[in-house]
């Protein structure tokens, strides 16, 4: 007999140890899948965080029936980030375009699924509580860091180019990369869109799909064996089919 389909439930965490699960979930995927690193990661323990954790919020979406954390999302509003003195990712680009916009703003990172539930429900569970969220807190553009793993740019040329060429964000909200990396790696006429599609990861890929944005230039970030762009998505400018996927076709 199969074993019943998973049933999700998302939150908030509320405490130190929801808090540890995340980090806990984090470490398995940024350091011991993709080689990650940084200054306060404990290896023996198996956790990655960093300085910015306990001000940020910390989204989970767990499986009832095994207890097991599926995924997790990190959600820093701009309220909280005048308390930390600064959103997580002004490390890596030039926010001014965004906060200058006079809306209000909400920071994501940190987005990862367990192995055991990728390609299934977890992501959307994943993208319906973001999306409750939002609506809660009234937040009108959404940014974040997203990575490429590896931290070559010429092997991830195409991808880069493609997202430079096609999806760069409008003036008034074009973060610009400080270490700054040129995306405009491949010409138009020489862009392998197909190749390009294949190596955009499943993440980047659904901001795409909800007319999400680049900023210019990527970051390659040694520390976390990653090339980094920055996204940007406009609640604003969705249409109603964008709309519909966010929301989970609710009204």
């Amino acid at each position: 007999m199969a074993d019943a389909a998973p049933e999700f439930s998302v939150k908030i965490a509320e405490s130190e140890d929801e808090l540890r699960a995340a980090q806990a979930l984090r470490y398995d995927v940024f350091v011991r899948e993709l080689g990650g690193g940084g200054e306060m990661v404990d290896h023996e323990v198996g956790l990655e965080r960093d300085r910015f954790d306990p001000l940020f919020d910390h989204m989970l979406v767990t499986d009832e029936a095994t207890g097991t954390v599926a995924g997790v999302y990190r959600l820093l509003r701009d309220d909280q980030a005048a308390q930390a003195g600064q959103f997580y990712s002004e490390d890596e680009y030039d926010l001014s375009a965004l906060k200058a916009s006079g809306r209000r703003l909400l920071e994501l990172g940190r987005s990862c699924l367990h192995p055991d539930y990728r390609g299934g429900m977890a992501m959307f569970h994943l993208w319906s509580g973001l999306a409750d969220y939002v609506e809660k807190h009234g937040i009108e553009l959404l940014f974040g860091v997203a990575s490429f793993h590896g931290t070559n740019p010429k092997a991830l040329a195409n991808p880069l180019a493609m997202l430079h060429h096609n999806h760069l964000a409008p003036p008034d909200l074009r973060v610009r990369s400080k270490k700054f990396q040129t995306m405009d790696l491949v010409g138009v006429d020489d862009l392998d869109r197909k190749r390009a599609m294949v190596e955009i990861p499943s993440l980047i890929k659904a901001y795409l799909r909800l007319g999400g944005f680049v900023g210019e230039g990527a970051y390659v970030d040694h520390a976390f064996n990653t090339t980094d762009v920055c996204l940007i998505l406009d609640t604003s400018r969705m249409n109603e089919r964008q709309r519909r996927i966010y929301t989970g076709g609710r009204e």
